[in-house]
């Protein structure tokens, strides 16, 4: 049988909405990039995207800034964290995650996954108990979202905050609550590869107008936080302003407009997503060898990457199956894999936690774990090539 080749990339992002090339246009001509510098009355695009997506998420309060990483950094502080305080995450993320928590002082308590790529409950108690940590940030890693409400239940009672990363989560929800408005805040992420796509930024909302204050002086706003555009008033801000380190990490204007035109087709787009997703799933769980962990019923997940399990195969062989896949043009990334590699690394290449954590269960459910993106420049199609590439990849190292 002739070699199936694909040809797309797996990097390839869709153009920018024409009404943001538009704005963006008027932008440059004007020369006002810059969130605070308007006339008079006028709003500026970053407070304007701060109106809607806080419209859109249900929450009072949002801030617009420069990464996703950066806004969980500054969110740990807002949240009362102090200097070698511990702070509870998966150990199944991206870097970005510890190191918001290393950035601002604290120290990561690393936390077992389960198979589904889900906190382990009990193990989280236990590291919360002889942590004494106060915070959890939860990185619903690749869209993966857990029971939120056994979650937040034991949050609850053991007294930890929560902040939630939902850089893979935006426009996701558990039992119709969106993935963002559990935790007393949550950060999203407009990397370009994310939901909504400028290049970098990001977003962090909440409903605690202490915390939303500080978000807003830590991000740069000087005493100008009343040219926000969902922010509390300005009283709550007499309390803080002083006091709040300006840690600047502004958004501009561009890639605020760039993120408004795309918010209007954020859901259907999630629906997008999800209908590639799909084909993908479909064609990957009917080959021999491969497994993709369920999800639940209550899980309304974005299918905008998409993790399997290579269980037919040894882990010697996984390097040789991700290069024959890649040679007939199907990207897969490891995160089982010993050395940082692009976009992905496993939890014990961050060596400045120490010490280290041995953590067997989420090295043994990562350990032949491939990690597939599905952009929406792919058509169904393309998502049913790629299973075929896959199958016959797969084929070749099970028959022999």
């Amino acid at each position: 049988m002739s070699k199936l080749q694909f040809t797309k990339a797996f990097t390839q992002q869709e153009p920018i909405p024409e009404a943001a090339k538009q704005r963006v246009m008027a932008l440059l001509d004007s020369g006002r990039l810059h969130r605070y510098n308007t006339v008079g009355a006028e709003v500026s695009d970053a407070a304007l995207l701060e109106q809607q997506f806080a419209q859109y998420q249900g929450r009072k309060y949002c801030l617009a800034c420069t990464s996703g990483g950066y806004g969980l950094h500054i969110a740990l502080r807002a949240m009362g964290l102090e200097p070698g305080d511990a702070v509870l995450t998966n150990a199944y993320t991206l870097a970005p995650v510890p190191g918001a928590i290393h950035a601002a002082g604290g120290v990561p308590v690393l936390v077992e996954i389960d198979d589904h790529y889900h906190l382990d409950l009990a193990d989280l108690e236990a590291k919360a108990k002889s942590s004494q940590a106060k915070i959890l940030l939860l990185s619903l890693m690749r869209g993966h979202i857990p029971n939120m409400d056994r979650l937040m239940a034991l949050c609850s009672d053991l007294g930890i905050q929560v902040l939630e990363d939902c850089a893979h989560t935006m426009g996701g929800s558990w039992r119709g609550v969106k993935s963002g408005n559990f935790g007393q805040v949550a950060a999203f992420s407009l990397q370009t590869y994310k939901h909504l796509n400028t290049g970098e930024g990001g977003l962090v909302v909440t409903d605690d107008a202490d915390i939303a204050a500080r978000l807003i002086m830590h991000s740069g706003s000087y005493m100008l936080y009343q040219r926000h555009g969902a922010s509390p008033p300005a009283e709550v801000f007499e309390k803080i302003r002083l006091t709040s380190a300006n840690m600047s990490g502004r958004m501009d204007n561009i890639r605020a407009a760039i993120a408004v035109a795309q918010l209007p087709s954020l859901d259907h787009n999630c629906q997008r997503w999800n209908r590639r997703h799909q084909i993908l799933s479909q064609a990957i769980n009917a080959i021999n060898g491969l497994d993709i962990p369920a999800r639940h019923a209550d899980e309304s997940y974005v299918g905008s990457s998409l993790q399997f399990r290579a269980t037919g195969l040894s882990i010697h062989q996984i390097p040789d199956f991700i290069a024959a896949c890649a040679n007939q043009g199907v990207e897969l990334k490891w995160f089982g894999e010993a050395q940082p590699n692009a976009f992905t690394s496993r939890y014990d290449s961050w060596h400045y936690i120490d010490p280290m954590p041995h953590l067997p269960n989420t090295l043994r459910a990562l350990e032949k774990t491939m990690d597939l993106r599905v952009p929406l420049t792919f058509d169904h199609d393309d998502c049913r090539v790629i299973g075929a590439v896959i199958e016959q990849v797969m084929l070749e190292f099970t028959d022999n």
